[in-house]
């Protein structure tokens, strides 16, 4: 798969338009903003494996590869790409389709890999359960 096309065969986990309220004063997508949205799409296959709540507990690594625009549509792509007896590491694939004038390109504008923990009801980590 080339960094500019969206990965086949893959749904991705969120998608979402971005507005003029999410610019930086650098003209581009607050990278926060970004952020928030990879940690929302992070936690999705990590609920869904502990089918239960799940913390962040790190961000093990975070890159911006391209600048995030107003008007891009970004898709995340997450993957659990290790688990523990409490935590899982996912890696998470942003990808911008950005249209200009009829035509879309696509985009990867960042990847992260973060750490998430499977907690009780008390907010205490729990093992992952077995699938």
């Amino acid at each position: 798969m080339s960094e500019d096309s969206l990965p086949e065969n893959r749904i991705p986990v969120i998608r979402v338009p971005t507005r003029p309220a999410d610019l930086n004063p650098g003209g581009s997508i607050f990278g926060g903003w970004i952020m928030s949205y990879v940690d929302i799409a992070g936690s999705i296959p990590a609920l869904e494996r502990v089918r239960g709540p799940v913390v962040t507990r790190a961000v093990d690594s975070f890159e911006f590869k391209k600048p995030v625009l107003v008007g891009d549509l970004i898709s995340c792509y997450a993957d659990i790409v290790s688990e523990g007896r409490t935590s899982m590491k996912v890696r998470v694939e942003v990808y911008a389709e950005r249209m200009s004038k009829g035509d879309i390109s696509i985009i990867k504008v960042t990847e992260a890999t973060l750490t998430y923990v499977a907690i009780d009801e008390n907010r205490q980590p729990m093992p992952i359960p077995d699938n």
